[in-house]
């Protein structure tokens, strides 16, 4: 049940994980559009840690689409994956 209040509020946040659940050593597609989109970012960057805590973070450019924005991951291992985005003026 956790996991599905989550991905509603992933949704809810404009946020969309595709596959929801990925295996270590699979990719995973990351589509944004959240605030940052809808407020006019030319550029987004996803922020993506694996683990409890939000370190050792990997920055992805994402591809701007008709829908928001893109990119397609690896899954580094199938700890917890923490993101976050940011514009080009580091607006979060």
């Amino acid at each position: 049940m956790s996991n599905i209040i989550k991905n509603n509020e992933y949704l809810s946040n404009g946020v969309i994980i595709n596959p929801p659940i990925a295996s270590a050593g699979g990719k995973v597609k990351i589509l944004y559009d959240g605030t940052l989109s809808k407020n006019g970012a030319s550029q987004i960057t996803a922020q993506v840690s694996f683990g409890q805590k939000f370190e050792n973070t990997l920055e992805y450019d994402m591809t701007k689409t008709s829908t928001g924005f893109e990119v397609i991951i690896p899954v580094q291992n199938s700890d917890t994956m923490n993101v976050s985005f940011k514009d080009a003026f580091n607006n979060q």
